[in-house]
């Protein structure tokens, strides 16, 4: 039985990500997804994040509705930084019975050599679900496996739609006073709209 790991700051959490995480699950046959709420990225360090309490309530309101869907606090409840191998570990050690299947865009398998300790990172893992965007130009997995050893061997393609939809469109939108409505689950939407998250 393997389980899932999708993380992110999901500043906000949209349509795109659950339309991602449900293809995953269901072409390489994952039990369940495990979302991983990042309180801060040591990859986007300079880049203005909304309050953890704020993302981890639109979190838990964009997944509510999937039995299968549901939220670890394992890079929460712990001091930065959040680096993904040591993620990887603890959520291991915690589900010791089942694989670990991490997922990730190509966006992020091609900045993988820049991950902290990227070849321990893939040791860690039992496979590498990566969400390819169909009609997109691939990742050349060879020269990438030159780079972090055994890469090429834990890496599972997941064919996704084409959706141009991302978290920093979506502030980009409420900040500009353009509709974003229906990028998102209605409860976040109405958080979003409730707290005046990104408006200025």
């Amino acid at each position: 039985m393997a389980f899932g790991v999708f993380g992110g700051t999901f500043d906000p959490p949209h349509i795109a990500h659950l339309i991602l995480a449900a293809e995953a699950q269901a072409q390489l046959g994952l039990s369940r997804v495990v979302w991983v709420l990042t309180a801060k990225s040591p990859l986007k360090v300079d880049l203005l994040i909304s309050d953890l309490d704020f993302r981890l309530d639109m979190l838990a309101q964009a997944i509510k509705d999937n039995p299968d869907f549901s939220i670890s606090r394992v890079d929460i409840d712990r001091s930065p930084p959040y680096y993904s191998v040591d993620t990887v570990h603890l959520l291991s050690q915690a589900n010791p019975s089942e694989e670990l299947v991490y997922l990730m865009g190509e966006d992020s398998l091609n900045d993988l050599p820049r991950w902290h300790k990227p070849v321990d990172f893939v040791a860690a893992c039992d496979s590498i679900g990566v969400m390819r965007r169909l009609g997109e130009e691939h990742t050349n997995l060879m020269d990438l496996g030159a780079l972090i050893p055994g890469l090429t061997e834990k890496v599972r393609f997941v064919d996704a739609p084409l959706l141009d939809i991302s978290s920093s469109e979506i502030r980009r939108r409420a900040a500009q006073g353009l509709p974003y409505r229906y990028f998102l689950p209605p409860g976040v939407f109405e958080i979003i709209q409730a707290r005046h998250l990104y408006h200025n």
